[in-house]
Protein backbone atom coordinates (compact mmCIF):
# COMPACT_ATOMS: atom_id res chain seq x y z
CA UNK A 1 0.00 0.00 0.00
CA UNK A 2 1.45 3.16 -1.09
CA UNK A 3 0.59 6.52 0.95
CA UNK A 4 1.79 10.25 0.23
CA UNK A 5 5.00 9.74 1.94
CA UNK A 6 4.65 6.04 3.67
CA UNK A 7 5.33 2.68 2.17
CA UNK A 8 3.50 0.27 4.27
CA UNK A 9 4.62 -3.37 4.16
CA UNK A 10 2.24 -6.37 4.24
CA UNK A 11 4.53 -6.89 7.70
CA UNK A 12 2.80 -3.95 9.05
CA UNK A 13 6.14 -1.51 9.22
CA UNK A 14 5.78 2.04 7.62
CA UNK A 15 8.98 2.37 5.35
CA UNK A 16 9.88 5.99 3.93
CA UNK A 17 8.54 6.52 0.19
CA UNK A 18 10.81 5.22 -1.69
CA UNK A 19 12.64 2.84 -0.44
CA UNK A 20 13.26 -0.81 -2.10
CA UNK A 21 13.59 -3.13 0.99
CA UNK A 22 10.98 -3.30 3.87
CA UNK A 23 13.46 -1.98 6.68
CA UNK A 24 11.92 -4.45 8.94
CA UNK A 25 11.43 -8.02 7.29
CA UNK A 26 13.18 -7.42 3.73
CA UNK A 27 10.53 -7.75 1.80
CA UNK A 28 10.83 -5.94 -2.04
CA UNK A 29 8.84 -3.33 -2.68
CA UNK A 30 7.47 -2.78 -6.11
CA UNK A 31 10.49 -2.47 -8.52
CA UNK A 32 12.72 -4.90 -6.71
CA UNK A 33 10.72 -7.45 -7.18
CA UNK A 34 11.66 -8.22 -11.25
CA UNK A 35 15.50 -8.86 -9.90
CA UNK A 36 16.76 -12.13 -9.77
CA UNK A 37 19.14 -10.96 -6.75
CA UNK A 38 18.03 -8.28 -3.99
CA UNK A 39 20.26 -4.77 -4.34
CA UNK A 40 21.59 -4.88 -1.11
CA UNK A 41 23.44 -1.30 -1.36
CA UNK A 42 22.46 0.73 1.16
CA UNK A 43 20.24 -2.20 2.61
CA UNK A 44 17.47 -1.09 -0.30
CA UNK A 45 17.04 1.89 1.91
CA UNK A 46 15.80 5.16 0.67
CA UNK A 47 17.67 8.09 -0.19
CA UNK A 48 16.90 11.34 -0.78
CA UNK A 49 18.66 12.20 -3.35
CA UNK A 50 16.59 9.54 -5.51
CA UNK A 51 13.22 9.78 -3.75
CA UNK A 52 12.68 13.75 -4.09
CA UNK A 53 13.17 15.67 -7.70
CA UNK A 54 11.13 18.24 -7.96
CA UNK A 55 12.44 21.52 -5.98
CA UNK A 56 16.04 23.29 -6.92
CA UNK A 57 16.72 22.43 -3.49
CA UNK A 58 16.36 18.71 -4.59
CA UNK A 59 18.33 19.45 -7.75
CA UNK A 60 21.39 21.09 -5.84
CA UNK A 61 21.19 18.39 -3.20
CA UNK A 62 20.67 15.51 -6.13
CA UNK A 63 23.87 16.96 -8.09
CA UNK A 64 26.47 17.08 -4.76
CA UNK A 65 24.92 13.97 -3.24
CA UNK A 66 26.36 12.53 -6.64
CA UNK A 67 29.81 10.29 -6.74
CA UNK A 68 30.47 11.31 -10.16
CA UNK A 69 30.55 14.95 -8.89
CA UNK A 70 32.73 14.36 -5.80
CA UNK A 71 35.33 12.49 -7.56
CA UNK A 72 35.11 15.07 -10.20
CA UNK A 73 35.67 17.47 -7.71
CA UNK A 74 38.42 15.08 -6.45
CA UNK A 75 40.50 14.93 -9.16
CA UNK A 76 40.11 19.06 -9.73
CA UNK A 77 41.49 19.69 -6.58
CA UNK A 78 44.38 17.06 -6.88
CA UNK A 79 45.43 18.20 -10.41
CA UNK A 80 45.31 21.76 -8.70
CA UNK A 81 47.51 20.95 -5.83
CA UNK A 82 49.67 18.93 -8.17
CA UNK A 83 50.41 21.89 -10.33
CA UNK A 84 51.16 23.64 -7.52
CA UNK A 85 54.09 21.46 -6.67
CA UNK A 86 55.91 21.43 -10.27
CA UNK A 87 57.68 25.08 -9.21
CA UNK A 88 57.75 26.32 -5.81
CA UNK A 89 54.79 28.68 -4.05
CA UNK A 90 55.35 32.05 -3.72
CA UNK A 91 56.53 32.03 -0.16
CA UNK A 92 58.98 29.24 -0.70
CA UNK A 93 61.41 31.38 -2.87
CA UNK A 94 63.96 33.76 -1.81
CA UNK A 95 62.08 36.54 0.59
CA UNK A 96 64.25 39.04 -1.26
CA UNK A 97 63.34 37.78 -4.60
CA UNK A 98 60.09 39.49 -7.22
CA UNK A 99 57.83 36.98 -8.27
CA UNK A 100 57.54 37.82 -11.64
CA UNK A 101 61.05 37.94 -12.22
CA UNK A 102 62.11 35.32 -10.14
CA UNK A 103 60.00 32.54 -12.03
CA UNK A 104 60.24 34.01 -15.22
CA UNK A 105 64.50 33.83 -14.82
CA UNK A 106 64.47 30.07 -13.19
CA UNK A 107 61.39 28.51 -15.14
CA UNK A 108 61.66 30.78 -18.60
CA UNK A 109 58.28 31.08 -20.33
CA UNK A 110 57.08 27.86 -17.77
CA UNK A 111 57.28 30.15 -14.53
CA UNK A 112 56.05 33.05 -16.60
CA UNK A 113 53.01 30.88 -17.22
CA UNK A 114 52.64 29.54 -13.70
CA UNK A 115 53.07 32.68 -12.34
CA UNK A 116 50.33 34.71 -14.38
CA UNK A 117 48.01 32.04 -13.85
CA UNK A 118 48.35 32.49 -10.02
CA UNK A 119 49.49 29.08 -9.44
CA UNK A 120 52.69 30.55 -7.42
CA UNK A 121 50.40 31.33 -4.83
CA UNK A 122 47.80 28.08 -5.07
CA UNK A 123 47.05 27.16 -1.65
CA UNK A 124 45.55 31.13 -0.90
CA UNK A 125 44.23 31.60 -4.06
CA UNK A 126 39.86 32.09 -3.70
CA UNK A 127 39.04 29.47 -6.35
CA UNK A 128 41.50 26.99 -4.79
CA UNK A 129 39.38 27.64 -1.57
CA UNK A 130 36.17 27.53 -3.43
CA UNK A 131 36.95 24.23 -4.95
CA UNK A 132 37.93 23.25 -1.32
CA UNK A 133 34.40 24.38 0.10
CA UNK A 134 32.34 22.45 -2.67
CA UNK A 135 34.35 19.06 -2.43
CA UNK A 136 33.24 19.86 1.62
CA UNK A 137 29.80 20.14 0.44
CA UNK A 138 29.81 17.24 -1.60
CA UNK A 139 31.41 15.02 1.06
CA UNK A 140 28.26 16.56 3.64
CA UNK A 141 25.58 16.13 1.41
CA UNK A 142 26.73 12.24 0.16
CA UNK A 143 27.18 11.52 3.59
CA UNK A 144 24.11 12.66 5.05
CA UNK A 145 22.05 11.36 1.86
CA UNK A 146 23.42 7.63 2.26
CA UNK A 147 24.24 7.71 5.98
CA UNK A 148 20.99 8.67 7.65
CA UNK A 149 19.05 6.05 5.22
CA UNK A 150 21.67 3.18 6.34
CA UNK A 151 21.61 3.85 9.48
CA UNK A 152 17.88 3.32 9.97
CA UNK A 153 17.89 0.20 8.35
CA UNK A 154 20.44 -1.06 10.06
CA UNK A 155 18.87 -0.12 13.50
CA UNK A 156 15.01 -1.76 12.03
CA UNK A 157 16.00 -4.87 11.03
CA UNK A 158 14.41 -7.75 12.66
CA UNK A 159 15.76 -11.69 13.34
CA UNK A 160 12.59 -13.47 11.08
CA UNK A 161 13.16 -12.32 7.30
CA UNK A 162 11.02 -12.32 4.09
CA UNK A 163 11.15 -15.41 2.20
CA UNK A 164 11.60 -13.46 -0.81
CA UNK A 165 14.53 -11.59 0.84
CA UNK A 166 15.76 -15.04 2.03
CA UNK A 167 15.91 -16.89 -1.80
CA UNK A 168 16.93 -13.75 -3.33
CA UNK A 169 20.42 -13.45 -1.64
CA UNK A 170 23.13 -14.09 -3.22
CA UNK A 171 24.12 -17.09 -0.75
CA UNK A 172 20.98 -19.34 -0.02
CA UNK A 173 20.41 -22.83 0.74
CA UNK A 174 17.81 -24.90 2.26
CA UNK A 175 18.19 -28.16 3.98
CA UNK A 176 15.41 -30.71 5.14
CA UNK A 177 15.85 -32.30 8.48
CA UNK A 178 13.60 -34.00 11.26
CA UNK A 179 15.76 -32.43 14.04
CA UNK A 180 15.09 -28.77 13.27
CA UNK A 181 15.62 -27.61 16.86
CA UNK A 182 19.05 -29.70 17.48
CA UNK A 183 19.94 -28.30 13.71
CA UNK A 184 19.21 -24.85 14.72
CA UNK A 185 20.99 -24.87 17.86
CA UNK A 186 24.11 -26.97 16.35
CA UNK A 187 24.35 -23.42 13.51
CA UNK A 188 24.28 -21.10 16.91
CA UNK A 189 27.12 -22.89 18.59
CA UNK A 190 29.05 -23.31 15.14
CA UNK A 191 28.54 -18.86 14.64
CA UNK A 192 29.39 -18.16 18.50
CA UNK A 193 32.78 -20.18 17.79
CA UNK A 194 32.77 -17.53 14.77
CA UNK A 195 32.15 -14.87 17.34
CA UNK A 196 29.71 -13.82 15.39
CA UNK A 197 26.64 -12.10 17.71
CA UNK A 198 23.29 -13.79 17.90
CA UNK A 199 20.01 -12.09 17.75
CA UNK A 200 16.76 -14.92 18.09
CA UNK A 201 13.27 -14.52 17.48
CA UNK A 202 10.49 -17.27 16.90
CA UNK A 203 12.82 -19.56 16.87
CA UNK A 204 15.23 -18.15 13.96
CA UNK A 205 18.51 -17.00 14.03
CA UNK A 206 19.78 -13.50 12.95
CA UNK A 207 23.73 -13.81 13.44
CA UNK A 208 25.81 -10.60 12.31
CA UNK A 209 29.63 -9.69 13.17
CA UNK A 210 31.95 -6.21 11.97
CA UNK A 211 28.92 -3.69 11.81
CA UNK A 212 31.08 -1.49 12.69
CA UNK A 213 32.93 -1.61 9.13
CA UNK A 214 29.74 -0.38 7.49
CA UNK A 215 30.13 3.16 9.02
CA UNK A 216 34.05 3.32 7.82
CA UNK A 217 33.41 5.52 5.10
CA UNK A 218 31.31 8.05 7.13
CA UNK A 219 34.30 8.29 9.60
CA UNK A 220 36.59 8.44 6.25
CA UNK A 221 34.46 11.62 5.21
CA UNK A 222 34.26 12.68 8.78
CA UNK A 223 37.96 13.10 8.68
CA UNK A 224 38.41 14.15 5.26
CA UNK A 225 35.96 17.42 6.20
CA UNK A 226 37.47 18.34 9.48
CA UNK A 227 41.00 18.38 7.48
CA UNK A 228 38.84 20.44 4.80
CA UNK A 229 37.95 22.62 7.81
CA UNK A 230 41.16 23.06 9.13
CA UNK A 231 42.84 24.00 5.73
CA UNK A 232 40.05 26.44 4.88
CA UNK A 233 40.47 28.07 8.71
CA UNK A 234 44.24 28.80 7.97
CA UNK A 235 42.64 32.09 5.84
CA UNK A 236 40.92 33.67 9.11
CA UNK A 237 42.96 36.35 10.78
CA UNK A 238 44.87 34.90 13.21
CA UNK A 239 44.75 31.30 13.13
CA UNK A 240 47.38 30.97 10.90
CA UNK A 241 50.69 33.17 9.91
CA UNK A 242 53.79 32.86 7.53
CA UNK A 243 55.46 35.37 6.98
CA UNK A 244 58.98 36.67 6.30
CA UNK A 245 60.53 39.58 7.12
CA UNK A 246 63.92 41.41 7.33
CA UNK A 247 66.19 42.99 10.20
CA UNK A 248 69.07 44.68 9.76
CA UNK A 249 71.75 45.12 12.84
CA UNK A 250 70.36 47.36 15.21
CA UNK A 251 67.96 47.56 14.26
CA UNK A 252 64.05 47.06 16.31
CA UNK A 253 61.27 45.95 14.35
CA UNK A 254 57.26 45.20 14.74
CA UNK A 255 57.09 40.90 14.00
CA UNK A 256 54.27 40.92 11.20
CA UNK A 257 51.30 38.84 11.82
CA UNK A 258 51.55 39.81 15.49
CA UNK A 259 48.78 42.96 15.66
CA UNK A 260 51.88 44.90 16.66
CA UNK A 261 52.32 43.21 19.91
CA UNK A 262 55.64 41.83 19.36
CA UNK A 263 58.93 43.42 18.65
CA UNK A 264 62.52 42.22 17.65
CA UNK A 265 65.72 43.31 17.62
CA UNK A 266 68.67 42.15 16.37
CA UNK A 267 71.95 43.00 18.01
CA UNK A 268 74.13 40.98 16.14
CA UNK A 269 74.28 38.58 13.48
CA UNK A 270 77.24 35.81 12.80
CA UNK A 271 78.20 33.69 10.29
CA UNK A 272 80.90 31.14 10.85
CA UNK A 273 82.29 28.64 8.21
CA UNK A 274 83.82 25.70 8.18
CA UNK A 275 87.46 24.97 7.50
CA UNK A 276 89.18 23.68 4.44
CA UNK A 277 91.12 20.99 6.92
CA UNK A 278 88.50 20.20 9.11
CA UNK A 279 88.36 16.07 9.59
CA UNK A 280 84.78 15.92 8.42
CA UNK A 281 83.54 18.45 6.29
CA UNK A 282 86.93 19.46 4.89
CA UNK A 283 86.43 17.35 1.70
CA UNK A 284 82.88 19.33 1.00
CA UNK A 285 84.29 22.55 1.73
CA UNK A 286 87.12 21.87 -1.33
CA UNK A 287 84.45 20.74 -3.46
CA UNK A 288 82.45 24.29 -3.03
CA UNK A 289 82.92 26.40 -5.98
CA UNK A 290 83.49 29.62 -3.67
CA UNK A 291 85.30 26.99 -1.25
CA UNK A 292 83.06 28.14 1.35
CA UNK A 293 80.43 26.16 3.13
CA UNK A 294 77.98 27.72 6.00
CA UNK A 295 78.69 25.78 9.43
CA UNK A 296 76.19 28.30 11.87
CA UNK A 297 74.13 31.64 11.19
CA UNK A 298 72.50 33.08 13.87
CA UNK A 299 71.16 36.13 14.82
CA UNK A 300 71.41 37.31 18.21
CA UNK A 301 68.28 39.28 19.29
CA UNK A 302 66.00 40.84 22.06
CA UNK A 303 62.03 40.10 22.16
CA UNK A 304 59.82 42.87 23.19
CA UNK A 305 56.36 43.17 24.29
CA UNK A 306 54.20 46.17 23.44
CA UNK A 307 52.38 47.59 27.04
CA UNK A 308 51.25 51.00 25.45
CA UNK A 309 47.55 51.34 23.69
CA UNK A 310 49.45 51.76 20.29
CA UNK A 311 48.53 55.08 19.69
CA UNK A 312 48.98 56.69 16.06
CA UNK A 313 52.19 58.46 15.52
CA UNK A 314 53.69 57.68 19.11
CA UNK A 315 56.61 55.62 19.97
CA UNK A 316 55.53 52.19 21.36
CA UNK A 317 56.44 51.48 24.63
CA UNK A 318 57.95 48.30 24.89
CA UNK A 319 58.73 45.74 27.50
CA UNK A 320 61.58 43.74 27.28
CA UNK A 321 60.72 39.62 26.83
CA UNK A 322 64.08 37.81 26.19
CA UNK A 323 67.01 37.50 24.90
CA UNK A 324 67.74 34.46 23.06
CA UNK A 325 69.84 33.01 19.71
CA UNK A 326 68.26 32.21 16.32
CA UNK A 327 69.72 29.44 14.63
CA UNK A 328 68.36 26.91 11.49
CA UNK A 329 65.45 24.98 13.03
CA UNK A 330 66.57 26.75 16.63
CA UNK A 331 63.53 29.12 16.09
CA UNK A 332 62.57 32.05 19.13
CA UNK A 333 59.59 30.77 20.36
CA UNK A 334 57.37 32.89 22.55
CA UNK A 335 53.23 32.32 23.00
CA UNK A 336 52.05 30.35 20.17
CA UNK A 337 54.54 31.87 17.63
CA UNK A 338 58.19 30.81 16.46
CA UNK A 339 60.27 32.68 14.45
CA UNK A 340 63.23 30.95 12.04
CA UNK A 341 66.21 31.90 10.76
CA UNK A 342 65.74 31.39 6.90
CA UNK A 343 68.24 33.99 4.88
CA UNK A 344 71.09 36.34 5.06
CA UNK A 345 72.43 39.20 3.61
CA UNK A 346 76.64 40.31 4.79
CA UNK A 347 77.35 44.25 3.57
CA UNK A 348 73.73 45.27 2.45
CA UNK A 349 73.14 48.48 1.96
CA UNK A 350 72.38 50.58 5.44
CA UNK A 351 72.07 54.32 4.38
CA UNK A 352 73.51 56.68 1.73
CA UNK A 353 74.64 59.98 1.74
CA UNK A 354 73.78 62.73 -0.86
CA UNK A 355 75.29 66.03 -1.24
CA UNK A 356 73.06 69.44 -2.70
CA UNK A 357 75.41 71.50 -5.31
CA UNK A 358 74.78 73.17 -8.28
CA UNK A 359 75.40 71.09 -11.76
CA UNK A 360 78.48 74.02 -12.61
CA UNK A 361 80.15 73.87 -9.12
CA UNK A 362 80.12 70.48 -7.25
CA UNK A 363 82.87 71.54 -4.82
CA UNK A 364 80.23 73.75 -3.03
CA UNK A 365 77.63 71.99 -1.17
CA UNK A 366 74.89 73.35 0.62
CA UNK A 367 74.84 70.19 2.41
CA UNK A 368 74.34 66.64 3.30
CA UNK A 369 71.91 64.41 3.95
CA UNK A 370 71.79 60.47 5.24
CA UNK A 371 69.07 58.16 4.05
CA UNK A 372 68.25 55.66 6.20
CA UNK A 373 67.40 53.01 3.09
CA UNK A 374 65.09 50.77 5.52
CA UNK A 375 63.29 54.10 6.89
CA UNK A 376 63.68 56.51 4.96
CA UNK A 377 62.25 60.46 5.66
CA UNK A 378 59.48 62.06 3.29
CA UNK A 379 62.11 65.10 3.75
CA UNK A 380 65.80 66.24 4.36
CA UNK A 381 66.17 69.77 5.34
CA UNK A 382 69.49 71.35 4.59
CA UNK A 383 70.96 75.11 5.71
CA UNK A 384 69.96 78.03 4.62
CA UNK A 385 66.07 77.29 3.58
CA UNK A 386 67.61 74.34 1.32
CA UNK A 387 65.63 71.10 1.46
CA UNK A 388 65.19 67.60 -0.08
CA UNK A 389 61.76 65.77 -0.42
CA UNK A 390 61.87 62.04 -1.79
CA UNK A 391 59.10 61.55 -4.28
CA UNK A 392 59.50 57.97 -4.36
CA UNK A 393 62.09 55.16 -3.08
CA UNK A 394 62.67 51.93 -5.16
CA UNK A 395 65.03 49.40 -3.09
CA UNK A 396 65.99 47.04 -5.51
CA UNK A 397 65.32 49.15 -8.76
CA UNK A 398 64.48 47.87 -12.07
CA UNK A 399 62.25 48.73 -14.93
CA UNK A 400 59.22 46.48 -15.13
CA UNK A 401 57.35 44.88 -18.15
CA UNK A 402 55.72 48.52 -19.01
CA UNK A 403 58.94 50.43 -18.58
CA UNK A 404 58.37 52.05 -15.64
CA UNK A 405 60.75 52.32 -12.46
CA UNK A 406 59.46 49.34 -10.26
CA UNK A 407 61.38 47.28 -7.24
CA UNK A 408 61.87 43.93 -6.94
CA UNK A 409 62.14 43.20 -3.54
CA UNK A 410 62.12 45.62 -0.19
CA UNK A 411 65.80 45.06 0.42
CA UNK A 412 68.17 47.74 -1.13
CA UNK A 413 70.71 45.74 -3.26
CA UNK A 414 70.23 48.42 -6.24
CA UNK A 415 68.40 51.59 -3.95
CA UNK A 416 66.83 54.67 -6.59
CA UNK A 417 65.30 57.94 -5.76
CA UNK A 418 62.92 60.20 -6.81
CA UNK A 419 64.11 63.68 -5.58
CA UNK A 420 62.81 67.21 -5.35
CA UNK A 421 65.23 69.82 -4.70
CA UNK A 422 64.16 72.99 -2.87
CA UNK A 423 66.39 76.31 -3.07
CA UNK A 424 66.09 79.55 -2.33
CA UNK A 425 66.30 80.14 -6.17
CA UNK A 426 63.63 77.46 -7.11
CA UNK A 427 61.28 77.86 -4.83
CA UNK A 428 58.69 76.13 -7.12
CA UNK A 429 61.85 72.99 -6.47
CA UNK A 430 63.13 70.34 -9.19
CA UNK A 431 62.98 66.82 -10.26
CA UNK A 432 65.64 64.13 -10.78
CA UNK A 433 66.52 60.99 -10.57
CA UNK A 434 69.29 59.32 -8.27
CA UNK A 435 70.80 55.61 -8.56
CA UNK A 436 74.16 53.76 -8.18
CA UNK A 437 76.07 55.17 -10.89
CA UNK A 438 73.37 57.32 -12.40
CA UNK A 439 72.12 60.76 -12.17
CA UNK A 440 69.39 62.26 -14.18
CA UNK A 441 67.61 65.23 -14.19
CA UNK A 442 63.99 64.39 -15.63
CA UNK A 443 63.49 67.73 -17.19
CA UNK A 444 66.70 68.34 -18.48
CA UNK A 445 66.54 72.11 -17.14
CA UNK A 446 68.22 71.57 -13.72
CA UNK A 447 70.37 73.82 -12.17
CA UNK A 448 71.12 71.80 -9.31
CA UNK A 449 72.46 68.15 -8.47
CA UNK A 450 72.71 65.45 -5.79
CA UNK A 451 76.02 63.57 -5.75
CA UNK A 452 77.16 60.53 -4.12
CA UNK A 453 78.71 61.45 -0.86
CA UNK A 454 78.70 58.19 1.52
CA UNK A 455 77.61 54.39 1.84
CA UNK A 456 77.33 52.60 5.25
CA UNK A 457 76.88 48.85 5.39
CA UNK A 458 75.51 46.41 7.82
CA UNK A 459 74.38 42.47 7.97
CA UNK A 460 70.66 41.75 7.81
CA UNK A 461 68.60 38.73 8.57
CA UNK A 462 65.75 37.14 7.11
CA UNK A 463 63.44 35.45 9.51
CA UNK A 464 59.98 34.11 9.39
CA UNK A 465 57.58 34.04 12.14
CA UNK A 466 55.01 30.92 11.63
CA UNK A 467 52.24 30.72 13.55
CA UNK A 468 49.48 27.30 13.37
CA UNK A 469 46.26 27.57 15.10
CA UNK A 470 45.03 24.91 12.57
CA UNK A 471 47.32 22.19 13.22
CA UNK A 472 45.52 20.08 15.72
CA UNK A 473 42.35 20.02 13.92
CA UNK A 474 44.17 18.94 10.54
CA UNK A 475 45.91 16.14 12.49
CA UNK A 476 42.80 15.07 14.36
CA UNK A 477 41.60 14.96 10.69
CA UNK A 478 43.73 12.72 9.53
CA UNK A 479 43.96 10.54 12.19
CA UNK A 480 40.22 10.27 11.93
CA UNK A 481 40.53 9.65 7.87
CA UNK A 482 43.09 6.60 8.38
CA UNK A 483 41.22 5.36 11.25
CA UNK A 484 37.85 5.20 8.65
CA UNK A 485 39.94 3.73 6.13
CA UNK A 486 41.47 0.72 8.13
CA UNK A 487 37.71 0.47 9.80
CA UNK A 488 36.20 0.24 5.98
CA UNK A 489 39.80 -1.87 4.74
CA UNK A 490 39.99 -4.29 6.83
CA UNK A 491 36.68 -5.79 8.05
CA UNK A 492 33.62 -6.67 6.65
CA UNK A 493 30.05 -6.46 7.87
CA UNK A 494 28.88 -9.95 8.04
CA UNK A 495 24.59 -11.09 8.03
CA UNK A 496 23.57 -15.04 8.10
CA UNK A 497 20.03 -15.87 8.63
CA UNK A 498 18.97 -18.86 10.03
CA UNK A 499 14.82 -19.05 9.33
CA UNK A 500 12.35 -22.56 10.03
CA UNK A 501 10.05 -22.97 7.34
CA UNK A 502 7.50 -26.02 7.24
CA UNK A 503 10.35 -29.23 8.03
CA UNK A 504 13.42 -27.32 6.40
CA UNK A 505 15.68 -24.49 7.41
CA UNK A 506 16.53 -21.93 5.47
CA UNK A 507 20.21 -20.45 5.74
CA UNK A 508 20.88 -16.62 3.67
CA UNK A 509 23.91 -14.71 4.32
CA UNK A 510 25.32 -11.14 2.73
CA UNK A 511 28.39 -8.67 3.09
CA UNK A 512 29.34 -5.93 1.61
CA UNK A 513 32.65 -7.66 0.83
CA UNK A 514 34.50 -10.41 1.10
CA UNK A 515 32.65 -13.04 -0.17
CA UNK A 516 35.36 -15.50 -0.09
CA UNK A 517 35.55 -14.92 3.78
CA UNK A 518 32.12 -15.23 4.55
CA UNK A 519 31.41 -19.06 2.18
CA UNK A 520 34.40 -20.15 4.53
CA UNK A 521 32.21 -19.20 7.43
CA UNK A 522 29.30 -20.68 5.72
CA UNK A 523 31.41 -23.78 5.13
CA UNK A 524 32.19 -24.28 8.56
CA UNK A 525 28.23 -23.53 10.19
CA UNK A 526 27.01 -26.52 7.34
CA UNK A 527 29.80 -28.78 8.44
CA UNK A 528 29.01 -28.41 12.24
CA UNK A 529 25.19 -28.64 11.95
CA UNK A 530 24.69 -31.11 8.80
CA UNK A 531 23.47 -28.00 6.54
CA UNK A 532 23.91 -27.47 2.76
CA UNK A 533 25.97 -25.34 2.32
CA UNK A 534 25.01 -21.86 0.22
CA UNK A 535 26.08 -21.50 -3.39
CA UNK A 536 27.65 -18.42 -4.85
CA UNK A 537 24.52 -17.75 -7.34
CA UNK A 538 26.48 -15.31 -9.14
CA UNK A 539 29.28 -18.17 -10.16
CA UNK A 540 26.65 -20.93 -10.90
Amino acid sequence: MLTLDKTICECGHDNPYGTILCEACGKPLEEERTRELLTMRYEGSARRSQTYKRTAIDKVWNFFSSVKVGVTLIVLVFSASAIGTIFPQAVYIPPQADPASFYREQYWIFGELYYRMGFDHLYSSWWFIVLIALLGLSTIIASIDRGVPLYRALKNQSVTRHDIFMRRQRLFSQTETKAVTETMAAAERALREKRYNIREADGNVFAEKGKFSRWGAYVNHCGLIIVMIGAMLRFFPGMYIDKNFWVSEGQTKKIPGTNGEYYIENHDFILEMYDKNDDRFGKAVREEANGMLPKNYQTNVTLYRRTDEGILGSDPQLKKMKDDKIRVNHPLEFGDYAVYQVDFQINAFSKMSFSLSKKNNEKKSFGTFTVDLYDPKDVYRLKDGYKVKLLAYFPDFYFNDKNEPATKSPIPNNPAFVFKMFTPDKPEGETAFVAIRKNADINGTNEYKLNFAGLETKDISALNVHKDETLWIIVFGAILFMIGVVQGLYWQYRRIWLKRKDGEIWLAASTNKNWYGLQKDLQHVADAAALNEPKDKLKT
